[in-house]
């Protein structure tokens, strides 16, 4: 079993319109807290981000908020924090973010979620590292995105190895069970993390 005492969150730097996505995103932070599991996350108060660490933050979670400097005046900095981090850049957040954390969970978003998801993802797949990388797929929203990878695999263009390093749910405690579960392939270290 995976000790889970840090997990990264990441979500839309907006709200989007599915009031299941608010409330799950919220509920999340909420379980992540009453199960002493530290949010790390954008930093930003605004959007889903701004949900996960309410509901943290409300049931008395601790939150740790990676942010780079250029951000900083373009979104807004959540004020409840436990810790604030500033990088120089959108990578070195990344890895920051990488290390401080136990396993990953990306809820709804747009491209930078997506460009989030998929960069931990090849991560794992190098053997950069070998946490859970979980996908809330709240209300089906991520079942496109799931029938192009499987399209992948079908193509020849990902190994099902690499596919199922996702790990897919549409329930918070299943999810968090999956990720607790995890078993990671005993692949190559192909690259070092310093090389990313």
């Amino acid at each position: 079993m995976n000790k889970l005492t840090s997990i990264c969150v990441f979500c839309g730097s907006s709200e989007g319109n599915d009031i299941k996505v608010i409330d799950d995103a919220f509920l999340l932070g909420e379980k992540m807290a009453q199960q002493d599991i530290a949010l790390v996350y954008g930093a930003a108060k605004i959007g889903i981000m701004g949900k996960v660490a309410e509901g943290a933050i409300t049931h008395k979670g601790k939150v740790i908020g990676v942010i780079p400097d250029f951000l900083k005046l373009k979104e807004v900095v959540h004020l409840g924090l436990t810790e604030l981090i500033t990088t120089e850049n959108m990578h070195q957040r990344k890895m920051k973010m990488q290390e401080l954390s136990d396993g990953f969970i990306t809820l709804p978003g747009g491209f930078g979620t997506l460009e989030e998801l998929f960069e931990i993802i090849t991560w794992s797949q190098l053997g950069l590292h070998q946490k859970p990388i979980g996908l809330l797929n709240i209300n089906g929203f991520y079942d496109h995105l799931l029938q192009l990878l499987e399209n992948m695999v079908r193509n020849g263009f990902l190994k099902m190895e690499n596919y199922e390093l996702l790990l897919v749910d549409d329930d918070i405690d299943h999810l968090l069970q999956k990720m607790r579960e995890f078993k990671p392939a005993q692949v190559p270290k192909w690259l070092k993390s310093d090389r990313t």
